[in-house]
């Protein structure tokens, strides 16, 4: 007789048809004959869980990237029947059947598109090393389909052709394609037929995604381990996939203003006197900066929440001094504690088995900065509040302001990472590294933040992380790790936030002037440029390839990255509603273009444009030696930020950009917000915003949120939001605006900015009342129109007499 056992343990297995179902409330649950289950939630009428069991049934249901206590939307409609050879879940949205004999899914519009459908559907796969079941979801690929999102990956747009791995991974100068890097966010989004829908596969271990590169005609996903569990969300537009799938999971609270300013960081700026000539060029150079960065050096032999004696003796003191001058201190803490006796930290771990140990007992042991080290088990909930008690003697003590995680992958110097038998707590849901690895760091900066929270109060928290998990962008902001000093990584900066910011992440940016090697300066101003769009904003380098401050490249280059750096605090209104609204709504930050208009079909490959909200567009300039480039502008009228040239979308078209500009549109109808330029966020009162009003006609709506940028009273109500509508006619234009909420701005009246006015106006109203109109000379060096009006208007309406207008 033969032994067929380890080949049957090698067969894919199917489930098989089904033998009984049953409803309970929002969810049903649908059994086969050999025990397969899939039970199937609706979680609203535009997401649905799909949630499947083998043999051994279900585990325990838990996840790090949606809260427990996230309560559930009730759908609108909820309709459940059954078919000869399926079962159909009809929402308001959608419509779900279940094939009896399989349980193969399809999903449907309410319109009878089909929009996704199973290939092989479920399966799976005994792996007899590990115990644990590979975990496999296949579905069929529609002609013309693109995928986009899963978070940091450096590759094109389109993910369609690709092949991509969830761990992560300290993948010091990565490239193009590399994978995988440290982010682990297993979502993506599906443009077919101009309709999108998303898919979050919510499994913690080792994860692939294939986007029709084994098969043209299928993509799958599947994990070393766990369950399949993915959500399939519903848009019908791209931006309402990203908005449902990063409400799913939660977006952040509103960071302090001065996160969004800009950061300079090195590894590494030492001993004290180094950081106070940093600071010092910065203000004697007038160039904004609010935040500084001190990497590991500033520790005593590397040890995670200390200071070296000889460096920085009197560390309060210091901040002290930086603080009286604007800037902000962020200290770096890696996870890794270093394996000493006469070590407070190490001891106090140590007593309250409090670090991550191997199957058979011992600690987990590796190198990295300090030498060698422990390592927190930060899955313990009593773990991390000891974590975020440690921040209280820098925080509340010393007064940084910020903490920023690194190597929490977890990077383990020659090993890479951790062996896969080192254990976790997984809160009560015990498992090996395999399960744990790829939430370490979120796990670390949801420990961090908390510390930070605590002992910043009453003021808001800043912490920025290395690695993530789905569900990571609560906790913390991120950078796109170890990139090189390149054009080609000035290129993917530009990728990677814009996909990282759709993955529900949007609080992002990368090292500007590339981490690894030296730019010239004509890479590092390009660089800057772009970056002044991104979230977040910070040049980072390695201390072993020369400097990289603004001014390090020379008078010329110093003063092009002033020029844009300036811009960015003149743009902090603009920035910083953005970031409201994706707190809010969960909306995007940056947006590629195919998310401005998926309609339209010559927006699917294109990379290099994005929006920063929702009236401005970016391209940057990526190649060398060049003044300007061609670029795909989406329909309807936009400005020409440097020129205030009216252009028509819908067309590629050539935006002139010497070093001194980058490539930048304003919509047609929008309402730009604009501080006066300060050196860092609360150096002056601002007492007057301007607005730049871009006619159009036709109608606009913009948007104005404020609550002082510090503090928590904006959760009591404490904010206004500004709604601004442009109505524009051949010979009149009606600015009106209705406020919402009842906190008092410091500033008292708008100077109104007028773009584009295709008459010569004869009368200006305000509330009822004529005023006059002044000239206003813009940054640009443009002259126009405008006029100073209270900051509680109503309505204002110019009216005139029509002129010619020529659009290129």
């Amino acid at each position: 007789m033969i032994n067929d056992l380890a080949a049957k343990a090698k067969q894919e297995l199917f489930p098989a048809q089904v033998v009984r179902s049953q409803q309970q409330g929002h969810d049903f649950l649908f059994v086969c004959e050999n025990s397969v289950q899939l039970q199937l939630q609706v979680i609203t009428d535009k997401i649905l869980r799909f949630r499947y069991a083998t043999e051994v049934g279900f585990t325990p249901d838990f996840s790090y990237a949606i809260p427990a206590d996230r309560p559930r939307q009730a759908p609108q409609f909820l309709e459940f029947r059954e078919k000869p050879d399926h079962f159909r879940i009809t929402t308001d949205r959608l419509i779900c059947t279940i094939a009896k004999a399989d349980l193969h899914v399809r999903i449907l519009d309410r319109s009878g598109t089909i929009l996704s459908e199973d290939d092989k559907g479920f399966h799976w796969q005994h792996n007899d090393d590990t115990g644990n079941d590979i975990v496999k979801m296949s579905k069929q690929v529609q002609s013309g389909v693109c995928y986009y999102g899963l978070g940091d990956k450096p590759e094109n747009m389109n993910l369609r052709g690709k092949r991509f791995m969830n761990w992560g991974s300290d993948t010091y100068g990565y490239v193009k394609g590399s994978d995988p890097l440290y982010k682990n966010i297993p979502f993506y989004l599906e443009l077919h037929q101009k309709i999108a829908h998303g898919i979050f596969f919510d499994n913690s271990f080792k994860a692939f995604f294939d986007f029709a590169a084994e098969r043209a005609d299928v993509t799958s996903f599947w994990a070393e381990g766990g369950e399949m569990n993915y959500y399939f969300i519903y848009g019908p537009t791209l931006t309402e996939v990203t908005e449902e799938y990063t409400r799913l999971t939660c977006p952040p609270e509103l960071p302090p203003l001065w996160a969004l300013g800009y950061h300079q960081c090195k590894w590494s700026y030492f001993p004290e006197s180094n950081v106070k000539k940093i600071a010092a060029g910065f203000r004697e150079r007038q160039i904004p900066c609010d935040a500084l960065y001190l990497d590991i050096d500033y520790m005593d032999g590397y040890r995670c929440f200390t200071w070296s004696p000889t460096h920085f003796p009197e560390p309060k003191r210091m901040i002290k001094e930086l603080a009286d001058d604007g800037f902000k201190l962020v200290v770096i803490i890696d996870p890794g504690i270093k394996i000493d006796p006469e070590y407070s930290v190490y001891n106090e771990a140590l007593e309250q088995d409090f670090f991550c140990r191997r199957a058979d007992g011992p600690l987990m042991r590796g190198s990295v900065w300090p030498g060698l080290c422990n390592f927190p088990d930060y899955t313990k909930p009593a773990v991390r509040e000891w974590w975020s008690g440690l921040f209280k003697g820098l925080i509340a003590e010393d007064g940084v302001r910020g903490v920023w995680n690194d190597m929490n992958e977890p990077a383990v110097f020659e090993k890479g990472t951790f062996p896969d038998d080192v254990r976790f707590h997984y809160e009560g849901h015990s498992g090996s590294h395999r399960k744990a690895h790829n939430i370490y760091g979120m796990q670390m900066a949801r420990a961090t933040a908390a510390g930070v929270k605590r002992f910043s109060y009453p003021n808001r928290p800043f912490t920025i992380t290395r690695s993530t998990y789905a569900g990571g962008q609560r906790y913390s902001s991120a950078w796109t790790g170890d990139n090189i000093a390149s054009w080609e990584h000035l290129w993917l900066a530009n990728i990677q936030c814009q996909r990282l910011s759709i993955s529900g992440f949007s609080f992002v940016g990368s090292d500007v002037g590339g981490f690894v090697e030296t730019p010239d300066g004509e890479l590092y101003v390009r660089w800057v440029a772009l970056a002044a769009f991104h979230p977040f904003f910070r040049t980072h380098s390695s201390g072993d390839h020369g400097d990289q401050e603004p001014w390090s490249f020379g008078e010329e280059y110093m003063v092009l990255a002033r020029h844009f750096i300036s811009l960015r605090y003149r743009l902090l209104p603009y920035m910083y509603t953005t970031f409201w609204q994706y707190v809010q709504n969960g909306t995007p930050m940056l947006r590629p273009l195919a998310f401005i208009d998926q309609n339209d079909t010559d927006t699917y490959l294109r990379m290099a444009e994005f929006s920063l909200g929702d009236h401005l567009l970016v391209c940057p300039i990526t190649t060398p030696g060049v003044d300007g480039r061609w670029m795909y502008l989406p329909k309807g009228q936009w400005y020409y930020y440097w020129t205030n040239e009216l252009k028509s979308g819908g067309a590629e078209v050539w935006a002139s950009a010497n070093l001194d500009r980058i490539p930048l549109f304003v919509r047609a109808g929008a309402v730009i917000p604009f501080y006066p330029l300060m050196q860092y966020v609360g150096e002056k009162v601002v007492e007057e915003i301007t607005l730049h009003v871009y006619y159009k006609k036709g109608q606009e709506a913009s948007v104005l949120y404020d609550d002082g940028g510090e503090g928590y009273a904006y959760q009591e109500g404490k904010s206004t939001t500004r709604r601004f509508t442009v109505l524009g006619t051949d010979t009149s234009l009606t600015l009106k605006q209705e406020i919402e909420g009842e906190y008092k701005p410091s500033f008292a009246t708008y100077n109104v900015v007028l773009h584009g006015l295709p008459f010569e106006t004869t009368s200006q109203i305000v509330d009822g009342e004529a005023m006059n109109l002044d000239e206003h000379i813009t940054d640009t060096g443009l002259t126009l129109p405008s006029m100073i009006v209270g900051v509680g208007f109503g309505e204002v309406v110019l009216k005139g007499n029509v002129i010619p207008v020529v659009v290129s």
